[in-house]
């Protein structure tokens, strides 16, 4: 019962032609009453005790192969499917737009080795939990790049995020720009809800964008930011200046960062805004996005189905061949 519990059938509309088979039965019981004897003839009539051979008995048994045959046949014509297993699908996903900064100063060791290679990790693990949902990556500096656009495929995405290096843009920090670029790759998004999280170590001093006037454009497309301000309190050895071997001349500085644009900017879209200090708080704040930018339950829908036409029309012709035989050996003189 759970095997044909597991079966559909494409044309169900098929099996109106089951009517057949009784409409054949009563034209062969009709052409049957036919041929019977209707003259008694006085001299036969001592064979009326006899038993009835035996072929006599079962001559009725083609025809009744005749009707399996045509009901696996239209059985197959209805084209039965079982099901192969189930994937899951999202119902109603995120697209999330990832926007770092990846100036010098994300270099600084008060994260462990850095800001940056921290920054990567969490983005990696938190791309990892969610599964249902589009992810893209913007990064920015002193002008801004679209790492990758929204994509379900987070193992290539991964990838490019561990490959961030500092030094491949312009240094500065244009905040405004990073957070524009990701709104402008979410704003024709179809996704119910479309958020960017926006990380940065510092304060806007490059691009033709202000960090509020980026946030505006946001809350004009109903774009959600959570905002994320990385580094310690107080200074750290950060890179000041580049030498000619592509290394850095590193001193301590103050770590500055615009926490009031970021607060009113995460305010203003009905995101939130984060400090982290060390590694440990920032994985913090990457668990707590996850919490609130929840996926809507998970529905299942049939993955494959498997045609099971095959076996009924081998059968039939099976059986049809097995009819053909007895009809011309068996029972061939039987009337």
């Amino acid at each position: 019962m759970n095997w044909w519990a597991n079966i559909s059938f494409v044309y169900p509309w098929a099996f109106w032609f089951l009517l057949l088979i009784p409409l054949c039965i009563a034209v062969y019981i009709f052409v049957v009453m036919q041929r019977r004897p209707v003259v008694s003839l006085s001299a036969l009539r001592f064979l009326q005790g006899l038993p009835t051979p035996p072929r006599a008995r079962l001559r009725h048994i083609p025809f009744v192969l005749k009707m399996l045959v045509l009901a696996l046949v239209i059985t197959a014509l209805a084209r039965p499917q079982s099901k192969l297993g189930w994937k899951r699908i999202r119902k109603d996903g995120i697209d999330i737009m990832l926007s770092m900064d990846v100036s010098p100063s994300m270099n600084a060791n008060d994260f462990k080795p850095n800001r940056l290679e921290a920054a990567k990790k969490t983005a990696i693990n938190f791309v990892n939990t969610r599964f249902n949902d589009r992810i893209g990556m913007v990064i920015f500096s002193g002008e801004t790049f679209t790492l990758c656009p929204l994509t379900a495929d987070h193992s290539a995405l991964g990838g490019m995020i561990d490959s961030i290096q500092i030094g491949e843009l312009n240094s500065g920090t244009a905040i405004g720009l990073g957070l524009a670029k990701a709104v402008e790759r979410l704003k024709d998004s179809k996704a119910k809800s479309r958020v960017v999280v926006l990380l940065t170590d510092g304060e806007n001093n490059s691009g033709f964008i202000s960090p509020l006037d980026a946030g505006r454009l946001a809350k004009t497309y109903n774009i959600k930011v959570y905002s994320i301000g990385v580094g310690g309190y107080g200074k750290s050895l950060q890179p000041q200046s580049r030498n000619p071997d592509g290394s850095w001349t590193n001193t301590y500085r103050q770590t500055d960062i615009d926490e009031e644009t970021l607060i009113e900017i995460s305010k203003e879209t009905g995101g939130k805004y984060f400090r982290a200090v060390d590694l440990k708080s920032l994985e913090a704040i990457y668990d707590e996005i996850d919490r609130l930018e929840k996926t809507a339950i998970e529905g299942k829908q049939s993955e494959q189905r498997k045609e099971d036409f095959l076996p009924l029309l081998l059968a039939a012709i099976i059986i049809l061949l097995l009819e053909s035989t007895l009809r011309y050996t068996v029972f061939n003189r039987v009337e």
